[in-house]
């Protein structure tokens, strides 16, 4: 969608703010005790989770193919809309996923760091295998973009499919959980009941220390990810370079680096895991800022695209690891999406300004990453802090 309003002829400042549409990922704890608790009745049978992960991928076809059809131009607010309702929908695929994910591993901790990286791996298949294709494709005589939401749409409903035929985890009952609850005590126990045992379990200052930490840690990488698009094309690649290198190159460096950074959390714990991924991902913004000042060239481009890779997967296998062994599994979904959408509020509802502050120092790409790269500092002193705190960053 960046690149789409970038061709169209947007404004940084326009694009940046545009994402803001994605703030539905900072929200989602909103809803996410309905989805730990409900299984939607159309598709019921499929069981909890795969209820929610089915139902969610039918409506992100329908809405890329509605997307297929508007005229950019003319119907803008149309398309930002449905963006919405594109990270409605995959906001709450997420925390059923999760829910999934984190009920399939049990109480292990290394299997759950696996696991960990397994979702990375799994994300950047979406993102960087499958993502290369729209870009490939716009830049092909007589495609549009609103054309390429068509494959989109068509590559989703094969994603539904796997779906169909995974299997559903064990179901976790609830203690209070029965058939015969009073409406004021299904209220407490669907909706309130995850998050008092989240700071229940860790107490107050120390919850709101963890939240805090969860929120600075990417920020400075969530910056970057809104504007690298942008930054490419001003840089004066084409679709199809980024598409190659951004996407291609990156998909399997992050692989990679998402075994490699699960194995060393394993290995050495998550303290060490997410220290190396804060100072890995300052290296990677500074690989921008230099590339900045060289210019389009591809061998810098894919310099920048593998440490780059190599952030996004260690950062993330350490964090989801770290947030994953934070939930009780009792309330799995409901509590990832709290600590995930913390998260999200940094990468959404801040890195909106992304595109303004590069506007205000005059198209200054190098400083712009520079600043990036310094805005991970607040957040290693707070996992500093919190080691000796939280048993898991010390074992």
């Amino acid at each position: 969608m960046s690149a789409w309003l970038k061709d169209d002829g947007f404004s940084r400042t326009d694009i940046g703010l545009f994402g803001l549409v994605f703030a539905m990922y900072t929200f989602n704890f909103a809803w996410s005790p309905l989805v730990d608790r409900l299984s939607l009745p159309i598709f019921k049978r499929l069981g909890r989770r795969k209820s929610w992960v089915f139902a969610m991928q039918l409506l992100l076809v329908v809405f890329c193919l509605i997307i297929s059809q508007l005229q950019l131009s003319t119907q803008i607010w149309w398309l930002a809309l449905l963006g919405v309702a594109i990270a409605t929908s995959s906001a709450t695929q997420d925390i059923a996923i999760d829910g999934y994910r984190i009920d399939s591993m049990g109480n292990d901790k290394a299997a759950m760091t696996a696991s960990s990286s397994m979702a990375t791996a799994g994300w950047w298949t979406g993102y960087g295998g499958l993502g290369a294709i729209p870009f490939f494709l716009a830049d092909l005589p007589g495609w549009s973009w609103p054309q390429v939401y068509l494959v989109l749409a068509g590559i989703m409903s094969l994603l539904a499919l796997i779906t169909l035929c995974v299997n559903e985890p064990p179901l976790i009952q609830r203690t209070s959980e029965n058939n015969t609850e009073s409406m004021p005590l299904w209220f407490v126990n669907t909706l309130i009941k995850p998050f008092a045992d989240f700071f229940a379990r860790n107490g107050i200052k120390i919850g709101l220390t963890i939240l805090l930490f969860i929120f600075s840690f990417k920020i400075g990488e969530a910056f970057v990810g809104r504007m690298s698009i942008v930054f490419y094309k001003e840089l004066g690649f084409s679709n199809s370079d980024i598409g190659a290198y951004s996407k291609l190159i990156n998909w399997w460096v992050t692989i990679v680096f998402a075994i490699i950074g699960g194995a060393f959390t394993i290995r050495f714990g998550i303290y060490k895991g997410l220290v190396v991924a804060g100072i890995a991902m300052a290296a990677s913004n500074l690989m921008f800022s230099v590339m900045a000042q060289v210019g389009p060239d591809p061998s810098w481009f894919i310099a920048a695209v593998v440490i780059d890779g190599f952030t996004a997967a260690w950062s993330t296998v350490a964090m989801v690891a770290f947030i994953s062994l934070l939930c009780n599994h009792t309330f799995s979904a409901s509590q990832y999406a709290l600590m995930a959408s913390v998260s999200s509020f940094g990468r959404t509802a801040l890195s909106g300004a992304s595109g303004w502050l590069v506007d205000i120092m005059n198209g200054n790409w190098t400083l712009f990453f520079l600043i990036t790269a310094l805005m991970v500092i607040p957040a290693l002193m707070l996992l500093r802090h919190l080691k000796s705190k939280l048993p898991l960053l010390n074992n």
